[in-house]
């Protein structure tokens, strides 16, 4: 748990340092210290209620044992079996099959999956993706991701608007300098969530696995998501990129820097993981 914690303020304190530097290089001194307080009041904002944001960027709705009983009892199912509090169980209508877990912390998360992988998996399967998104929740993961979601897209934002930034005098940025920092801010984002995520999978795979208790399942899961979601587009991640790192599958259409910086690892490891975890 303390190594989690410590994770997270080394994300949080390296956000700051980037929000700083892109400020300094947009509009100075004070532009640094205006990105700096944006940042610090970015953390704190995503902390307390940077879930809600993305559930309701997705148009996620929560469900219970009435609306939904087929999805709730069997996370329910598996909360028990890993020592977990019962998050709150939420239905996405997209097509693409897909799922994210979300929140501060097990007491509170949430976990959300889309119509399109209730309809696609089986029983087992979805078992298996299930477990995984606890497993993210047990590791404490959910935090960090969603973190990281929310500020990538701000340090995205704060570059975009970089132009308005207009130091003083001698400390007027280069438009050429502005025009980098516009490009290679993003891209900063891009890198410290993608090595932050590729780590987290595996370790969701290995602990959603031993959930259910059906390595094989989740295996097979992976190996249909991919097959299928790669011909589905899903418009809020492609609208919101910064979201990508938080589900099972990377939901981007891919193709040129989207792909080179995939959130994800390669889906044949993951399942050659999980095969081997069988055997």
């Amino acid at each position: 748990m303390f190594g989690n914690w410590m994770k997270t303020s080394i994300l949080m304190a390296g956000i700051v340092a980037l929000f700083g530097a892109v400020g300094a290089m947009l509009g100075g001194r004070e532009g640094m210290l205006m990105a700096l307080v944006f940042g610090g009041a970015m953390n704190v904002w995503a902390y307390w209620f940077s879930d809600k944001m993305v559930l309701k960027m997705y148009k996620a709705r929560q469900v219970d044992e009435t609306s939904s009983p087929y999805l709730y009892n069997m996370v329910r199912e598996l909360a028990q079996r890993g020592d977990l509090p019962m998050p709150k169980v939420y239905l996405i209508d997209e097509a693409q099959p897909n799922a994210f877990a979300t929140g501060r912390n097990p007491d509170n998360a949430a976990v959300a999956a889309t119509t399109g992988i209730v309809r696609l998996l089986s029983e087992r399967e979805l078992r298996g993706v299930m477990a995984h998104e606890l497993a993210h929740v047990k590791n404490r993961d959910i935090l960090i991701s969603t973190i990281s979601a929310t500020i990538a897209g701000a340090i995205s934002m704060l570059a975009q608007f970089g132009m308005f930034f207009g130091g003083r005098g001698d400390e007027r940025p280069n438009p050429i300098l502005q025009i980098l920092v516009m490009i290679l801010a993003p891209l900063a984002a891009m890198v410290i969530q993608m090595a932050i995520s590729r780590t987290r999978e595996f370790g969701a795979d290995r602990g959603g696995a031993e959930i259910s208790g059906d390595p094989e399942a989740l295996a097979s899961a992976l190996a249909k998501i991919e097959s299928y979601a790669r011909g589905i587009p899903m418009g809020t991640a492609e609208q919101h990129p910064e979201t990508a790192q938080m589900m099972i599958m990377n939901p981007l259409s891919g193709g040129g820097l989207r792909g080179l910086f995939s959130t994800h690892p390669a889906t044949q490891e993951r399942i050659a993981r999980l095969r081997a975890m069988v055997r």
